[in-house]
């Protein structure tokens, strides 16, 4: 019989991976939540969404979407599925149907991180290449980690999965946070992912948001009683809603 109480699902964003869940999986996991952290397989968005949408129609009862980063945008568009109640957001943005992140970058001051990123190809399939990005070791953590310590944030530089370079200009087709009850974690303090395009986004979509001024990218690890603490608030039965409801079809500059 399906579980009345969420899984929380989290997933991870880019030049990362499941294992920077570490502490938040062990918070909710003391609040009585059934957790699971995926792989995000970062390829590009229609296939991390899909795999996304695999897992979650696996699972039997709600589900609470978790994204960090680049994962916002993946939760973004799987989170039309159903059993999803809730999306929170991670030091994430919100995309629209249509909306890549360079479109909303060019907005806002750009990140310094993004002309750091270290350039890769790799093969697709075939003959076929394509491009990877990772962070360079010597400013993993001034740019992305600024609120850990240094040797923690040397070992995150080493186990950190490269993204393809795709995400960038990757575009929804869906909007989730507009039929389904979104939170937002803002980083006041990134430098990987600026403020102000986590606040704009977050503001658009009329999620819940939490500002942590003096947080780095890497909240999930610096912070992970704080990001617990708001998914437990998005996962409780009488502040969510049925998502038994078709996602609305609605213009990209609409609400």
């Amino acid at each position: 019989m399906p579980s009345t109480r969420p899984t929380v699902v989290l997933v991870h964003g880019g030049c990362s991976d499941a294992s920077t869940w570490f502490g938040v999986v062990a918070e909710l996991h003391r609040r009585g939540l059934t957790v699971l952290a995926v792989a995000n397989p970062l390829r590009g968005l229609a296939h991390d969404a899909a795999y996304l949408a695999d897992v979650v129609a696996g699972i039997d009862g709600p589900v609470v979407l978790v994204g960090h980063s680049y994962g916002g945008a993946v939760i973004t568009e799987a989170g039309a599925a159903p059993n999803v109640l809730a999306l929170v957001y991670v030091a994430a943005y919100l995309p629209d149907v249509g909306e890549n992140y360079c479109a909303l970058a060019r907005r806002f001051a750009p990140s310094p991180l993004i002309s750091r990123l270290r350039h890769t190809e790799f093969t697709t399939g075939g003959t076929e290449r394509a491009t990877e990005l990772s962070v360079p070791a010597d400013c993993f953590r001034p740019l992305v980690a600024a609120d850990l310590d240094a040797e923690l944030a040397q070992v995150l530089a080493a186990i950190q999965r490269p993204v393809a370079e795709r995400v960038l200009i990757d575009a929804p087709t869906v909007a989730a946070w507009r039929a389904k009850p979104s939170w937002a974690l803002v980083t006041g303090a990134d430098r990987a992912l600026p403020p102000a395009v986590q606040r704009f986004t977050a503001e658009r979509a009329g999620a819940t948001v939490l500002e942590l001024r003096d947080a780095s990218h890497s909240v999930a690890v610096s912070r992970p009683t704080a990001v617990a603490e708001l998914i437990h608030d998005a996962g409780k039965a009488d502040r969510v809603q049925s998502a038994d409801l078709p996602i609305e079809e609605t213009a990209p500059d609409g609400h």
